[in-house]
């Protein structure tokens, strides 16, 4: 007799879960290669990466957006409202330039650029979403994905994305999203594909 998965419980994070939060996305994003070419070295990459994510989360999201948790995985969520506040403002770059020492440049060009990208329209935005690789395949990040998605449809409106991992652009495809396109960071850093997801049909 096989059992019915269980479905995972998702919380709403406030700053008191900073620790948790970063604590997991660094594992999550240790093999990501945009978070390797902000911190190259190996030896260090998880401490920096989880003071990079409790500072974006605390100084950022926590305070604009949507922020959503299982025991194994987290997702930041930017509303339509607070879209021109989703890339780092310059306290919060400043402060992210002491956690990554030599490639604090490279960062503040790619913060740079992200903010004259802007967004043109209503838009529901995906910042970061990760899952504890010892927890991949159970089906937490796909409840987290799942949750803002459902936020977006109510809406009416439209999700956007950029990923630097070209293994999951399948996944994400696999909710709805379309490449819209890829350009490379600035200083010849990774690439970077920007997805969306139109919403669903009520």
């Amino acid at each position: 007799m096989s059992r019915m998965p269980i479905p995972h419980t998702l919380k709403t994070a406030t700053v008191d879960d900073a620790a948790a939060i970063s604590r997991v996305l660094a594992r999550a994003f240790d093999d990501d290669p945009m978070m390797r070419w902000f911190f190259p070295d190996a030896a260090t990459r998880e401490t920096g990466l989880r003071r990079y994510f409790a500072t974006i989360f605390t100084r950022q999201y926590a305070r604009i957006g949507v922020c959503e948790y299982t025991e194994a995985a987290g997702a930041f969520w930017v509303p339509p409202t607070a879209l021109d506040k989703a890339a780092p403002d310059a306290d919060t770059v400043r402060e992210l330039a002491g956690i990554l020492g030599e490639t604090a440049d490279l960062f503040r060009q790619a913060a740079e650029a992200a903010a004259e990208a802007g967004t043109p329209e209503p838009a529901w935005y995906l910042a970061v979403v990760g899952a504890d690789p010892a927890a991949q395949g159970q089906g937490h990040g796909a409840a987290l994905l799942r949750s803002g998605l459902a936020k977006a449809d109510a809406a009416g409106l439209p999700v956007l994305l950029e990923s630097s991992k070209p293994e999951n652009l399948p996944f994400y495809e696999h909710f709805g999203f379309r490449v819209l396109g890829e350009s490379a960071l600035p200083g010849g850093g990774p690439t970077l594909w920007a997805m969306r997801r139109e919403p669903a049909a009520a």
